[in-house]
């Protein structure tokens, strides 16, 4: 039996939006306080014992939290024009901007929860 490493992170940050379609009231502009949950996963171990460095996988993070913190998602591409900026879309737009951004063949980011509140939320993971 195989088993596997898997290092989670959670970042928060601010940011309106409205669901283009939507037929309530989530089709006006509104805003949530969003907390995501980034875990990464893989097999190997590096040399002093780190599937990833908690800081490595934060300051990626980080460059995604400067792109929507306390922005209108609308006007962010590509929540603007291709995908609603639902929290299934942003979960998935997080995961594989995260994967974008890992240069280490050796971890994957597999699943990521978007809360847009603390009871609601989406996930959208990797079949592993």
């Amino acid at each position: 039996m195989t088993g596997f490493s898997e290092v989670k992170i959670e970042k928060t940050f601010a940011a309106a939006h409205r669901l283009r379609g939507h037929k309530g009231k989530c089709d006006n502009l509104h805003g949530h306080n969003y907390r995501i949950e980034i875990y990464a996963r893989g097999v190997e171990l590096n040399e002093i014992g780190l599937l990833i460095d908690f800081s490595d996988l934060r300051n990626i993070a980080d460059e995604f939290i400067r792109y929507v913190d306390h922005r209108n998602l609308n006007d962010l591409p590509p929540f603007d024009e291709e995908l609603n900026p639902s929290a299934e879309n942003i979960a998935k737009f997080v995961l594989e901007y995260m994967n974008s951004r890992i240069e280490d063949e050796r971890v994957v980011v597999w699943k990521v929860k978007c809360f847009e509140t603390e009871t609601s939320t989406a996930t959208y993971q990797l079949e592993m």
